[in-house]
């Protein structure tokens, strides 16, 4: 009796093993796939993580993945794009609106400013206090 209750307690061990194993090499978890409350989360945990100067819009895509909110520009052969992505909960619409968002602001590929929706200057406003970072055309 105790041989049989071992035997089926190590098939049990092993077969959440394997189980575990296979959700860890199969499964995949990215930002795009998750529900909004957990990529809320998850945005504004890796966000806080991100050095100016060294992430690209390229590591933003691949890591945080589409972004909500999108806008881009050319200003004197100077690409500036901000990427807006939900950080948090403001109003059960079903629509998201910059003021949810934590923007993301890349010059030539590079982050250069990451600041709240709400505080994203209108009209490319951002452009004139990034003046001295443009590169002459």
């Amino acid at each position: 009796m105790n041989k049989k209750i071992i035997s089926w307690g190590f098939f049990a061990i092993a077969a959440y093993g394997i189980f575990v194993i296979l959700i860890m090499f199969f499964y995949d978890d990215s930002p795009d796939k998750m529900k909004w409350d957990d990529r809320e989360e998850y945005n504004r945990q890796f966000i806080a993580q991100i050095q100016l100067n060294q992430f690209t819009f390229e590591h933003a895509l691949e890591n945080l993945g589409s972004p909500d909110i999108t806008e881009a520009k050319q200003v004197e052969g100077n690409r500036f794009q901000v990427m807006f992505y939900r950080t948090q909960h403001v109003k059960s619409d079903g629509i998201t609106t910059q003021d949810e968002c934590t923007f993301l602001l890349f010059i030539n590929g590079n982050l250069k400013e990451i600041g709240l929706g709400h505080n994203y200057p209108k009209n490319w406003g951002i452009i004139n206090s990034h003046k001295s970072l443009l590169v002459p055309a």
